[in-house]
């Protein structure tokens, strides 16, 4: 008993806290199944490692920011043909994520943009890489508030940190030219290190409009595209294809309720 409370301290000392938790459990397995000492220790290890990897896993989450979660093999390609199931599978396997490249979703609103971004990013939380999910108004709301703000320099950093970033709606309000300047330099900072997707429901040759200034436009659409794949989603949208119902029958319309007139 004295042994086990000693190695308990020990363990925490050592901040193998999950282990040290678990150690009266352990020792009392070993002894059970009359375990070598290699055998032991390799349990001892194993457990703290796996302890270690579920925490960072959550740490990860909760800094992902992510509106919803979602996995993509829950994305229907049936009503998107946009993307093949080939080039889903590539997107999966993230090896683009490896060599720095980006990915830019195009379309109108929801054909399945967010929630492919969303998927990505819980697929590289689930590999182990820093992910997280900004939306547009977002980021530029934090960029602004950056010399003055604590918490948006604790976020920004995040950001500049991350291996895989998602910026949801670019374009989908106007910049000024001030946040134009503050959106080129923060993408100029990460865009060698950091894969970044971009959401937008519109091409890239209307950003320039958006941001009011040609030359910054241009630059920053240099940085994004120069190692990118380009994906423009069509057909229906998704939220409207798969949306819930609170009826039975999926063809019968609430409308009709919300103005007083009963369907049959």
């Amino acid at each position: 008993m004295e042994q086990t409370k000693e190695l308990t301290e020990i363990m925490r000392a050592l901040r193998l806290t999950e282990t040290a938790r678990a150690a009266p459990a352990l020792i009392a397995e070993a002894n059970e199944q009359q375990y070598s000492y290699a055998d032991f220790l390799l349990q001892v290890f194993r457990y703290e490692q796996e302890q270690r990897a579920i925490k960072a896993r959550i740490k990860r989450l909760k800094n992902a920011n992510l509106p919803y979660e979602r996995a993509l093999d829950e994305f229907d390609l049936t009503v998107q043909p946009g993307i093949s199931q080939r080039q889903l599978n590539e997107l999966k396997s993230l090896t683009w994520v490896d060599q720095s490249y980006n990915l830019v979703l195009l379309g109108p609103t929801g054909v399945g943009k967010t929630f492919l971004s969303v998927g990505l990013c819980l697929q590289a939380i689930e590999k182990g890489y820093r992910a997280i999910f900004i939306t547009m108004g977002e980021l530029v709301k934090a960029l602004k508030m950056e010399t003055i703000s604590r918490r948006s320099q604790i976020l920004l950093k995040r950001l500049r940190e991350a291996h895989l970033l998602v910026i949801d709606d670019l374009m989908f309000l106007a910049l000024d030219k001030k946040e134009a300047n503050l959106f080129f330099h923060f993408i100029n900072d990460i865009y060698e290190e950091t894969s970044i997707i971009i959401t937008s429901n519109k091409g890239p040759q209307q950003w320039g409009e958006l941001i009011g200034d040609e030359i910054i436009a241009a630059a920053i659409l240099d940085r994004i595209v120069q190692k990118s794949e380009i994906i423009e989603l069509t057909g229906d949208s998704y939220r409207v294809t798969h949306r819930q119902t609170i009826f039975d029958n999926p063809h019968r319309s609430v409308i009709g309720l919300s103005n007083g007139v009963q369907n049959p």
